[in-house]
């Protein structure tokens, strides 16, 4: 087959649907893929799971799928809150769909130093970006799983000595109005919490790290309310759902607790 040949090929996607169903989504789920992240120290190396949709009109037989990749490989640009947005337009012009869903999941990686030894070591974090367009507006939600301590403060009352902890996942789901590094919302997780985790501790770590969870005993209701009053405060965060499940070291299940925010977009 020579050149001008492969040119009159059909393109059966294309071809007019007589059932003229439209469908909400259609795309390519868990596409393993190198990606580079915007950090406030430069762009990040990570590898990343993506799944990519858009809306298909119920007169066209099928979606074009090959295109979905063409748009990773030729958004060079390091991820963030602009570049996830463009990414976004990108894919919408190149599959001529008005509404479309993008989701790239990835670990993120922080460096952080010891609170007395000063050795540092680096804590990874699961990190989402969802980014929606539909009818000419697009939103850009951002979550991060962050494990933290807690301490029971009824076992800290009513013990003699010593309190019961438990590891915890605190959840952050945040629509962004503004871009916002991935380390802040990190740190208003870990400042709602007990105490929190670091990849590498020396001994006078540890007694630091023990006494500071003891000091500072958090339900997991306390968790979420004083997560719900940092991003209430935050202008760059507009709806959130934040939780926090507390894996209990004395008993057989975790205790979960979530709330929901909504609030006005920004002046």
């Amino acid at each position: 087959m020579n050149a001008p040949d492969k040119l009159l090929l059909p393109d059966v996607q294309s071809h007019l649907d007589e059932r003229n169903i439209a469908i909400n989504r259609v795309g390519v789920r868990a596409i393993t893929h190198p990606i580079i992240i915007q950090t406030p120290n430069g762009p990040m190396p990570s590898v990343a799971t993506y799944d990519m949709a858009v809306y298909l009109p119920g007169d066209t037989t099928g979606t074009h799928m090959s295109r979905f990749l063409e748009v990773i490989n030729d958004c060079g640009e390091a991820l963030g809150f602009e570049s996830g947005l463009y990414m976004m337009s990108t894919m919408l012009e190149r599959l001529e769909s008005k509404s479309g869903t993008i989701t790239v999941k990835f670990p993120y990686f922080v460096r952080k130093t010891a609170p007395v030894s000063g050795v540092q070591s680096l804590l990874d974090y699961q990190v989402t970006y969802e980014i929606d367009s539909n009818g000419g507006h697009t939103d850009f939600w951002m979550t991060v799983v962050v494990p933290v301590t807690s301490l029971c403060p009824c076992s800290k009352k009513i013990s003699d000595y010593g309190a019961h902890n438990q590891r915890s996942h605190i959840t952050m789901r945040v629509q962004l109005q503004q871009p916002m590094p991935i380390e802040d919302l990190v740190a208003i997780a870990e400042s709602a919490a007990s105490c929190e985790l670091y990849g590498l501790l020396k001994r006078p770590d540890e007694k630091y790290v023990t006494e500071r969870a003891y000091e500072n005993p958090k339900f997991v209701e306390d968790l979420v309310r004083d997560l719900a009053i940092a991003l209430n405060a935050d202008r760059r965060v507009g709806r959130y759902r934040v939780e926090s499940e507390n894996f209990e070291s004395i008993h057989n299940h975790s205790a979960v607790a979530w709330i929901e925010g909504n609030k006005l977009p920004p002046n």
